[in-house]
Order: C-alpha cells, then structure tokens, then sequence
C-alpha cells in the first residue's frame, strides 16, 4: 500500500498486514457496544477472524486499484490496535477527493490520540497520494467528532439530512472536507 508507515509519539500506523487479523477482531469484539451508535448495522459474522482477514484482503485490493487505503492505528509495539481508520472512496481526475472514515478505541478516546494520527495520515494524503480534497462527515450529536474535524482544519461544507443508515437509521450528517494548501 505505498509503502506507508508512519510515526507519532504514541502509535504506528500502517496498512493492515495479515498478521493483524486477530488485533482487529479483538478491538471490534472490545469496541462492539461503543462504536454501534456510530456505525451501520454489524451482522455477527462480522466479529469472526474470518471477517477480519476478509477485509484485511480487500484492503490490500482496494489499495492497489488506488480505491482506498485502511490503516491500523497500533501501539508502537505493535501489541493492539488503538484506532482504525479509512481514506475510501479515492476519485482520481479532476476530483483527486476521497472521504475519511474512523474509530478509535473506547480507552483511547479523549487523549488526543486520533487527531496525533490523522494529522499525520492526512499530510501522507496530501503528500504521498497526491490527494487535493479529504471529505469527513459526522452526526450532528457526535461532539467528539465536530471537534476533532474542526482541530484538524475541517471546514463545513454542508448539511445532508437521512445521508447514512447508522445504527438502522437514517441519520443526518454534517459534511466537512479539508483541502491540501497549496
């Protein structure tokens, strides 16, 4: 995937490698109940290994068609994984956009930790993949997310009410992009 490996003070943050695949069941199995509010309706195949080393897979497909590109969050020893998140939807072009999607642990949130590692991704996206325009979108009642787009220089562009089925409903969302300086 690029080739994309990335420090902060207090994570790795890389693609997703096979390897893995057990870190990423265990955080979803752990973060179950306080991701569901912000996330679409999870079958329960979705918490097996299968799963994981499923989309682990389509990540590295989606990567090398230049589609998306889901990177691990990981403690810097590699131990668990702290957060996860997704630049999808890639649209080369005239465009040369993709949106952001993310979650972090329930025992991280709150420490900074996200913003240290898309700060960090989005310069690679910027840099790295060339990208001019990064579009994140929240919930409106989702405060943590406001305010850790608007830190990260997110700017809202609109306003899209029923956009996404969340939790099996459809919920209005705030849309946000944030574009390469130039």
């Amino acid at each position: 995937m690029n080739g994309a490996c990335l420090h902060t003070p207090r994570a790795l943050i890389r693609p997703f490698e096979a390897g893995d695949a057990s870190r990423l069941l265990e955080y979803r199995c752990r973060n179950r109940t306080h991701l569901a509010p912000w996330e679409p309706l999870r079958e329960e195949a979705y918490f097996t290994l299968e799963a994981c080393l499923a989309r682990i897979g389509e990540a590295h497909a989606l990567a090398r068609a230049d589609q998306g590109y889901p990177f691990a969050v990981l403690a810097p020893d590699e131990t668990r994984l702290l957060a996860c998140f997704n630049f999808a939807n890639v649209v080369r072009g005239a465009f040369q956009a993709c949106h952001l999607g993310y979650s972090i642990d329930a025992r991280e949130q709150g420490k900074g930790l996200m913003a240290e590692a898309l700060g960090a991704a989005l310069a690679w996206a910027f840099g790295e993949l060339g990208l001019h325009r990064v579009m994140a979108n929240y919930m409106p009642r989702n405060a943590r997310s406001a305010r850790l787009l608007a830190g990260l220089g997110f700017q809202r562009e609109g306003y899209a009410p029923r956009h996404l089925k969340i939790a099996g409903v459809w919920e209005d969302h705030v849309l946000t992009a944030k574009l390469r300086a130039d």
